[in-house]
This record gives structure tokens, C-alpha cells and sequence, in this order.
């Protein structure tokens, strides 16, 4: 699954390529993309034309926390590659409402030309969770809090080691912010994303289940393994 993921991202970043300078790439933080980014590092890509994002952060984590999405991209990805610019979420800022306008105006100024997307066991994309994703919102970054199904799974996901530790807010980007790029990859393996990868395939497209929205996108592709499918 990582590999085919890794595959068509360097295919479309080609792809891309043919008609722009550089490629403006988002990418997701969680263990979801671990052998997707391990793939990512064997294929033929050119870094120096690829400007990077990632899609949230928690706020208050202390800087360089192991835990921190930023970090977690770095150490995998970014780090290992020589991106053309590399721009970081930064949870600490002092005035965060600022750091959600900074970080959209860079959007702006580099419209996404592709995605790569986990999705949670609520269904959420990146931190837009069931209670805060807005199919029609007009922020592109913004504040929110995290309901406890999301701050369950990432205790589940080995980052904390109880759910007390987990933060309780975070910046996102938000669901028209994600779906305004060119292409859409969608890696979700595990059991744990079962219910999530049916509700993704089958339910009505709705705010409940944020991940819907992902079957509206014109250039969406969905990546499973056998155990996130298990209920298709």
C-alpha cells in the first residue's frame, strides 16, 4: 500500500511538473504514513522543486516534543530530502490567530497541487474533527479543540502514553483548504481505521463523517490495506 501510494505521488508530482516551476505538496503527520513516507524516499523525486506543508499541530506542546507533527515530518521526511521550502505550523506562537493567517496567506501564495491525507477513526481529516469540520468554511487555517475519539486514538497510536497527556486544541487546516489541491491521496491502513474506511466508502457525504467528502474530489484516490478494508 505504501509503495503504490509512493508510486502514483511521484507520478503526479511528475506530472505536475510538466506545467509548473515547482509543486506545492501538504502533507499529513501520524504512524497511518509511515510506509508511505519510508516509500516516498525510494522513488525518483525532485525535492529542490517541491514546496512543503504539513496539515496541523497541537497548541502548547513544548517545542521539539517528540509528539509534535512538525517534528514527526522532519525526522521522516524532511530531513532526508532537500525540499525547495519547508513551512512549519507552529503551535507555540504567541498570538495563535496571527499563526493561522500567516500559515494561510503562505497557502495562498502556494496553492496545493497535492494532498496526502490520513484518516482518523472518527473519520477526521487532519484535525477537523466530526464536531468542528465545516464542508463550507471560510477559514483556510483555524483553531480548534479535539473531541476524545481523536484524542483516544492517539494515545492508541503510541504518542502519548494516557489520554490526559494528550492536548486538548490544535491548528488545522480546514476541510475546503485540503480540497481546494489538485490531487487527493488518502492512506488509511489498520484495523483500527475499519469503521472509519466504511463510513468513508458507504455514508451519505455529510460533516459527520468528515472523510466523505473525499468522494466528491475529482482527483481522489483512496489507499487501504486488508485491515482497514475488512468492512467493505
Amino acid at each position: 500500500m505504501g509503495k503504490a501510494a509512493a508510486e502514483d505521488f511521484s507520478n503526479k508530482l511528475r506530472k505536475t511538473l510538466q506545467d509548473h516551476t515547482f509543486v506545492n505538496v501538504v502533507f499529513a503527520s501520524a504512524p497511518s504514513q509511515n510506509e508511505f513516507l519510508a516509500n516516498l524516499l525510494l522513488q525518483p523525486i525532485e525535492w529542490e522543486k517541491v514546496n512543503a506543508f504539513h496539515m496541523d499541530e497541537y497548541i502548547g506542546l513544548e517545542r521539539n516534543s517528540p509528539q509534535s507533527f512538525g517534528r514527526f515530518l522532519k525526522e521522516r521526511l524532511f530531513d532526508k530530502v532537500n525540499c525547495r521550502e519547508v513551512h512549519y505550523l507552529d503551535g507555540n506562537a504567541t498570538d495563535l490567530e496571527k499563526e493561522c493567517e500567516r500559515y494561510a496567506e503562505l497557502l495562498k501564495k502556494y496553492p496545493t497541487d497535492i494532498v496526502c491525507l490520513g484518516i482518523g477513526e472518527n473519520t477526521h481529516l487532519a484535525f477537523n474533527d466530526p464536531h468542528v469540520a465545516d464542508f463550507k468554511d471560510t477559514k483556510v487555517v483555524k483553531i480548534v479543540d479535539l473531541d476524545e475519539q481523536n484524542r483516544i486514538q492517539q494515545v492508541n497510536d503510541g504518542a502519548f502514553e494516557t489520554l490526559e497527556k494528550v492536548p486538548t486544541h490544535a491548528l488545522t487546516l480546514t476541510i475546503p483548504a485540503l480540497f481546494r489541491s489538485t490531487y487527493a491521496l488518502a492512506i488509511a491502513p489498520g484495523d483500527k481505521k475499519a469503521q472509519a474506511i466504511y463510513h468513508t466508502v458507504h455514508s451519505e457525504v455529510q460533516e459527520h463523517y468528515p472523510s466523505t467528502i473525499l468522494r466528491t474530489h475529482s482527483n481522489s484516490v483512496l489507499y487501504v490495506d486488508t485491515l482497514s478494508a475488512a468492512e467493505l
